[in-house]
């Protein structure tokens, strides 16, 4: 077994899906991708976006790149959902309350070099980013990880709008980053909030290129 996907991964299905996540979005979607070039190819990750809308998580598990494990909610975990996710090596997490075995797994993911992608909570729905809990940066800084942060736009249909035809959606990477050295609980609180200011900048720069407007193929290029 790999050691950078959770127990039970079956690798042959998370690179099936992931290739299907690449290329399917491309139909529904009328979608660009700003500076993919800047996610790293090698080396333990942690990936933080913003999040508005179910299809955010499939969107990035394909685009990545790499295979990747998602910290996703145990509700989640439920019918063909409940076989499907563990199988492609994303871990439940109980909301509301300690759980550390996730997050101990995606520390082990993490030293083998592993990516694990977290939708911070305190996230709105409309994906501006609020605040951002501790364990992004946690897990960064106990994996001995670079941060990565992601911002997503187009995904949410707006309340009363009508069904859309191929939505314009735009990810936008951001500039990888390391969090502060050092332990204790005021540098884990420095670098929570390092991240949370770094992914609400992304989200407004994301919104900036949209208002400009732009080519539809966007792979490599930026504002």
């Amino acid at each position: 077994m790999t050691l950078e996907v959770p127990e039970g991964t079956w690798l042959w299905l998370q690179g099936f899906t992931r290739w299907i996540g690449t290329w399917c979005f491309y139909a529904g979607f009328r979608l660009r991708i700003w500076h993919q070039e800047r996610i790293p190819a090698t080396g333990p990750v942690v990936v933080v976006a913003n999040h508005s809308a179910m299809v955010d998580g499939p969107l990035l598990y394909g685009l990545l790149g790499r295979r990747t494990a998602f910290l996703i909610k145990e509700e989640m975990f439920r019918g063909p959902l409940g076989w499907l996710l563990p199988r492609i090596g994303q871990l439940p997490v109980r909301r509301g309350e300690a759980d550390r075995a996730p997050l101990l797994t995606a520390v082990r993911l993490l030293r083998h070099e592993g990516v694990v992608v977290v939708f911070p909570e305190g996230t709105r729905g409309d994906g501006e980013v609020r605040d951002a809990q501790q364990g992004a940066a946690w897990l960064a800084r106990t994996g001995g990880a670079t941060i990565l942060p992601v911002a997503i736009r187009g995904t949410r249909r707006p309340p009363g709008s009508r069904r859309r035809f191929r939505p314009r959606v735009d990810v936008l990477v951001g500039q990888p980053f390391a969090v502060p050295p050092g332990k204790g609980r005021a540098v884990l609180a420095t670098a929570t909030h390092e991240v949370r200011n770094r992914l609400a900048a992304l989200v407004t720069e994301l919104d900036a290129i949209r208002r400009r407007g732009g080519p539809d193929v966007a792979r490599g290029e930026g504002a």
